[in-house]
């Protein structure tokens, strides 16, 4: 590998030559948005490279290899020179598509992975994060551990959403209880049993807080489940019911993450979950077997552990707080540490990456153990 100047960041602006970035962007849009997350929070201007797919993207990735095979003619001309520093990713279908990149760049481009990329070529990875619920073994060594999924939920988002929806939420009674309630998935359904006991718990943790609550529904809810809740919650003062018409303006989940006091969600999904946790508010997960995958539940369990959110049928009675949860952070510094290291030194990424912080504490870490 050809030697290249480290990046001192602490140079003047005007005489730092900040690094390429690339995202990735194909049509698992949860995957973007945590690809975009740990993009954003690594604050160097990145270029986001939208990926399209063909019929042989279903291929394992051990027949793709490190190609372009699976991806639309106009996906493959996007992608060309000048090659990015870094490569930042999400999922198994856009691995094949970074490791191709890499080897474009003679081996200098540092690939991020968010998500195992499966076991073919993960060796041409620098850094993959890997949630700890998803049990992966055996150890890698340029694997992290993270706890839920990295988001584009940051303070500063939080803060705009904050100035946007307070004058519209102002008029109702203090504290604000945030319902945010996702539905069905692949294999598990919210039924309208399950929306009339989320309505009465919701309903419960609002009154013994003497606030009120306001609710959000999403495309996964369904019609039923949806108006089974709502018919069940007449007290609650703000209401946002997803239909396809809706604008990404009218919905106001990032402005309740904002201004609630305290926030209920369902925990059918990892990066709602996820985001939830980036408030500092008490979080309640609902959460009935019938609803919640296995690997759902591991992460449950760990973020109760961490102090992270409470189940909701075992609340506790005591106001309490967090610190705000983002793994997207955590990935953007490990980058950062390896990028500003000259790349000529670099005998992988683990040897790079620093442990965590003396600092660090319970509720705030990238794994049980580290770095594995």
């Amino acid at each position: 590998m050809a030697a290249l100047e480290p990046w001192n960041l602490d140079r003047p602006s005007d005489t730092v030559q900040e690094p390429t970035v690339w995202v990735l962007a194909d049509d698992r849009a949860g995957n973007v948005a945590q690809a975009l997350g740990v993009a954003e929070a690594l604050a160097w201007p990145f270029d986001k490279k939208d990926v399209a797919y063909t019929g042989w993207a279903r291929l394992p990735n051990w027949l793709r290899g490190a190609s372009l095979r699976g991806l639309t003619p106009a996906s493959q001309d996007a992608l060309m020179g000048p090659w990015p520093d870094v490569v930042i990713a999400a999922g198994r279908r856009t691995a094949p598509v970074a490791r191709w990149i890499k080897r474009q760049n003679n081996g200098k481009t540092f690939l991020c992975q968010v998500m195992w990329p499966g076991g073919s070529g993960a060796a041409d990875f620098d850094l993959i994060a890997v949630p700890t619920h998803d049990d992966l073994s055996p150890v890698h060594r340029n694997v992290v551990r993270i706890t839920g999924a990295p988001h584009r939920v940051t303070e500063a988002k939080l803060a705009i959403e904050a100035t946007r929806w307070a004058p519209r939420l102002e008029a109702l009674k203090k504290p604000l209880v945030a319902l945010v309630v996702g539905g069905s998935t692949k294999n598990r359904t919210f039924t309208v049993e399950m929306a009339r006991e989320l309505a009465a718990q919701a309903s419960a943790v609002a009154k013994d807080m003497g606030g009120t609550l306001v609710v959000t529904t999403s495309r996964r809810t369904g019609d039923e489940p949806a108006r089974a809740l709502l018919e069940a919650l007449p007290q609650a003062g703000h209401v946002f019911r997803w239909t396809p018409e809706a604008t990404p303006s009218d919905n106001p989940y990032f402005g309740y993450l904002a201004l609630a006091d305290a926030i209920i969600v369902t925990g059918d999904s990892v990066s709602m979950v996820s985001e939830a946790c980036a408030s500092p508010a008490p979080v309640y997960v609902y959460a009935p077997p019938g609803l919640i995958a296995p690997k759902h539940q591991r992460l449950l369990k760990h973020l109760y552990g961490l102090g992270m959110a409470e189940a909701l049928e075992n609340r506790s009675p005591d106001a309490w707080e967090h610190p705000p949860l983002n793994a997207a952070s955590e990935i953007a510094a490990l980058i950062r540490s390896a990028m500003v290291i000259t790349l000529t030194q670099r005998k992988g990424a683990a040897a790079l990456l620093p442990g965590p912080s003396s600092k660090d504490n319970g509720n705030r870490r990238l794994s049980d153990n580290g770095r594995t």
